[in-house]
C-alpha cells in the first residue's frame, strides 16, 4: 500500500510534488473558467486550440517554478501576451503569471521580479492606450489596481523570503547550539574520565610501587639469611608494611570509588587525601628503605580541597617517581607556606636563578602560595629526553589550580619545586592524564 504523502516527516510534500501539485491545481482551475467562459463567445477552431496549447504551456511550467523562477515568468508573461489578444475566451491565464512571479521574489531573485512587474504594467499600460476611444479592455481604475496586485505579489515574495531566511538562521542557531552542548557534554565526560584516571593512578601507582620495592627487599633479605628465626621476622616486618600500604590504599581507592557512586554531586568536597596525611605518606616511603625527611616553614594554613589534594598528589608521585627510579637514599619534603610567588626561598642554591618561576605567576602580585620541594639524591632523569608522563602530570595538576611545577636534575640529585595559590582559582582548567612517571 503506497504512503500518503502527508506522512512524510515534518508533514510536508516533497518539493517537485508540491510543484506538480500546484501545476495541477492551476491548471484545473484556469480550465474550468475557461470552459465557462467560452459558453458565451465563439471563435474559429484554430484559434481555440491555440488557446489551450497556451494555456497548458504557461500552467505547466509552473512544474520547474522553483528551480527556474525567472525563465518559468518569462514564459508565462510571455503566454499571457499571446493568449489574451488571440483568445476570445479570455480564460484566467494571469493567475500562473501572478504565481511565477510570486515565485521569482521568493526565491530571492527580487530585481528580476521588479523588473517583470514593471514590464508587464508598462506593456498594459500601452496596449491600452493604443485602443481607439471606447473600445479599452481595462479602465485607469483597473490599471491601478493591477499595478497594485504587481506590487503585491513581489512585495510578500520578498517578505516570504526574509521569513525563510529567518527561519534558516534560527534553525542553524539551534543546531549549532545542540552541537555545543554535545560538545561540552563530551569534553566533560572526558575531562571526568581523566580526572578519575588520574587519581586512580596516583592510588595504585605509588602503592604497587612501594609494595613491589618492599616485597623484593625482604626477598634479597630471606635470600641471605637463611635462619629460620631471622626469615621469619623478615617475612614478618615485609608483610606488615605490604598490609600498611595496601591498607592504605583500600582507603583512599574507597574514597574515591564513594565519589563515583554519589550520582547527584559534580565534583568532590573534599580530597580523598590531604597534606593532613603527609607523615603516613613519608612513612610507608621509609619503609621502602628510604630516607625521608620533612621540614616546614611557617604557619600551616587551612587549604581548599582541590589544592589539598593537588599538593598530596605531587608529593606522592615525587616519592613514587623516587622509589621506582631515582636509586636514591634520601629524599628532602620542604614546605614553605605563605611564600611569595616570586621570591627564593631560603634553599636559594636550588632555585637556579628562578628559572621555574611561571610568567602568569609573577603577574600576580601579592598572591601566596605554598611552595613544595622534593629533592632526592638519586641519579636523577636522562638528559636530553622527553619530560616523563608524571612529571607532566603534575605540572599540569599545578597550572591548573593557578600555580606551576619543575622538575629538574642538580648536582645532587633530582628536585620537583611546586608552588600552589593558598586560594582555589575560580576556573580551573582540568589538567592532562597522567601515565607513568618520568
Amino acid at each position: 500500500m503506497p504512503v500518503p504523502l502527508r506522512a512524510r516527516p515534518g508533514g510536508r510534500l516533497p518539493p517537485r510534488t508540491a510543484d506538480a501539485l500546484v501545476a495541477c491545481v492551476v491548471l484545473v482551475v484556469v480550465a474550468i473558467w475557461t470552459l465557462v467562459s467560452g459558453r458565451y463567445a465563439s471563435e474559429p477552431a484554430l484559434r481555440t486550440v491555440l488557446g489551450w496549447a497556451l494555456v497548458l504551456i504557461g500552467c505547466g511550467s509552473l512544474y520547474f517554478r522553483r528551480r527556474q523562477p525567472v525563465a518559468v515568468a518569462v514564459v508565462t508573461l510571455l503566454a499571457c501576451v499571446v493568449y489574451y489578444p488571440l483568445s476570445a475566451q479570455d480564460g484566467p491565464l494571469m493567475i500562473a503569471f501572478a504565481l511565477a512571479l510570486y515565485t521569482t521574489a521568493a526565491e530571492g531573485r527580487f530585481a528580476a521580479a521588479v523588473a517583470l512587474a514593471a514590464v508587464t504594467l508598462l506593456a498594459v499600460g500601452l496596449g491600452e492606450i493604443r485602443q481607439q476611444p471606447g473600445h479599452r479592455q481595462i479602465d485607469d481604475t483597473s490599471l491601478a489596481m493591477l499595478a497594485g496586485w504587481l506590487i503585491s505579489l513581489v512585495a510578500v515574495g520578498r517578505a516570504q523570503r526574509t521569513r525563510l531566511a529567518y527561519l534558516h538562521e534560527v534553525e542553524q542557531r539551534a543546531l549549532a547550539a545542540e552541537r555545543e552542548q554535545e560538545a561540552r557534554a563530551r569534553q566533560s565526560a572526558t575531562e571526568e574520565r581523566l580526572r578519575i584516571a588520574r587519581e586512580l593512578h596516583d592510588i595504585l601507582g605509588h602503592s604497587v610501587s612501594l609494595i613491589n620495592v618492599q616485597s623484593g627487599a625482604a626477598l634479597h633479605r630471606l635470600s641471605k639469611n637463611p635462619a629460620p628465626e631471622a626469615g621469619l621476622a623478615t617475612a614478618a616486618e615485609a608483610l606488615e608494611a605490604v598490609k600498611s600500604t595496601s591498607k592504605d590504599a583500600l582507603r583512599e581507592l574507597r574514597a574515591t570509588l564513594g565519589v563515583l557512586r554519589r550520582a547527584d554531586e559534580a565534583t568532590p568536597t573534599s580530597p580523598a587525601s590531604g597534606l593532613a596525611l603527609l607523615g603516613d605518606l613519608t612513612e610507608r616511603a621509609r619503609s621502602a628503605g628510604l630516607d625521608v625527611r620533612t621540614s616546614i616553614t611557617g604557619t600551616p594554613v587551612p587549604l581548599p580541597p582541590p589544592v589539598d589534594l593537588a599538593a598530596y598528589r605531587i608529593v606522592q608521585e615525587s616519592l613514587t617517581n623516587v622509589t621506582r627510579h631515582a636509586g636514591a637514599r634520601t629524599v628532602r619534603i620542604t614546605l614553605v607556606w605563605d611564600a611569595e610567588p616570586d621570591v627564593a626561598s631560603d634553599d636559594s642554591d636550588d632555585l637556579d636563578d628562578s628559572a621555574a618561576l611561571d610568567t602568569a605567576t609573577r603577574t600576580r602580585a601579592g598572591t601566596r602560595v605554598l611552595r613544595l620541594r622534593i629533592a632526592d639524591d638519586g641519579g636523577g632523569a636522562p638528559e636530553g629526553g622527553p619530560a616523563g608522563s608524571g612529571i607532566q602530570g603534575m605540572a599540569e595538576r599545578a597550572r591548573a589550580l593557578g600555580g606551576e611545577l619543575t622538575a629538574r636534575n642538580t648536582d645532587d640529585g633530582f628536585l620537583v619545586d611546586a608552588r600552589l595559590p593558598l586560594t582555589a582559582p575560580t576556573a580551573p582548567t582540568t589538567p592532562a592524564p597522567e601515565g607513568d612517571p618520568r
